[in-house]
């Protein structure tokens, strides 16, 4: 017997879930990613003339959860439509394949993910990306709508710059090492649910790795931010992302943050970095006129 290898396997898989679209508005082009409920296909638009990503609901759904999948998926879409924000990819059509399997199509959105943008990227610009990323996730906050899975991999850079925060499905479990205590338990979730994960994610751009991974370390101030966002007990968080970002905003201000109480050095550490180009011209000026002194016949 000739056993085929995992490449073929996911080959023969790939022809044999490849969508069969209804009427000819669509052609859907190749794969571009697979999720546990769903495959995203690059697509074309033949009546707008414009390239869409389609996510359409996976064939491997067993018959039995096929109709929850279904309404989750559908669900999905309608959340999507509903969050008009530039941060969060906008929901065009939705139906039914011919073999009656649920699609949505959306924009379709290039770049690298937040995990692979910030490579060797300076601190302060990390930080700036973190404030844009809080901004769709205040708004879908608003809209009493949770992400539940908030993680680096979930958000993308697009090749201007703008961020876009992925993955807004319902009934998502969460990532470990990102995700709240309460997931895990199963326990109430609700927009601290949010801050304790964005708090992973600045745990992330301050060291380059999960919490899960890697201590935290970097500036008091970032990291005394980076712990009240993931307390333990969602009552010693930030009560929302509008104030988690404001107090990185004011990290980036060089203002005192209200995360951490300032000592005397904190406050000199602070001036001098807030400073830190006067402070130069001074010493620079102060070194000269002490030279031309010394010179000085």
């Amino acid at each position: 017997m000739t056993w085929l290898s995992d490449a073929t396997v996911d080959h023969l898989r790939d022809i044999a879930d490849w969508p069969d679209p209804p009427g000819d508005r669509y052609e859907f082009v190749e794969l571009l990613a697979r999720g546990g409920m769903g495959t995203v296909y690059l697509a074309r638009d033949r009546e707008l003339d414009r390239d869409v990503a389609i996510k359409v609901l996976s064939p491997m759904v067993s018959a039995s959860a096929e109709q929850s999948a279904v309404e989750r998926m559908r669900q999905e879409a309608r959340t999507l439509a509903r969050l008009e924000h530039p941060g969060i990819v906008p929901v065009y059509d939705s139906g039914l394949l011919q073999d009656g399997r649920f699609y949505y199509v959306m924009k379709r959105v290039q770049g690298p993910r937040l995990d692979q943008h910030v490579a060797e990227r300076p601190l302060a610009e990390r930080l700036r990306l973190f404030t844009r990323i809080c901004e769709p996730v205040a708004f879908a906050h608003a809209h009493g709508i949770v992400h539940r899975d908030l993680k680096p991999e979930n958000v993308m850079v697009g090749p201007f710059g703008e961020v876009l925060v992925m993955d807004w499905g319902i009934g998502m479990v969460g990532t470990p090492g990102y995700m709240a205590p309460e997931q895990e338990d199963r326990g109430g979730v609700d927009e601290r649910s949010d801050v304790y994960a964005l708090g992973g994610i600045l745990h992330f751009l301050m060291v380059g790795a999960p919490p899960d991974a890697a201590p935290l370390r970097g500036p008091r101030a970032l990291q005394a931010i980076c712990r009240q966002a993931r307390a333990v007990n969602p009552s010693d968080r930030y009560p929302t992302v509008v104030a988690l970002a404001a107090d990185v905003d004011r990290y980036l201000a060089g203002e005192p943050v209200s995360a951490s109480p300032e000592g005397i050095v904190d406050r000199l550490l602070r001036f001098s970095r807030k400073h830190r180009a006067a402070i130069t011209l001074v010493v620079v000026y102060l070194v000269l006129r002490f030279v031309i002194a010394w010179l000085a016949p």
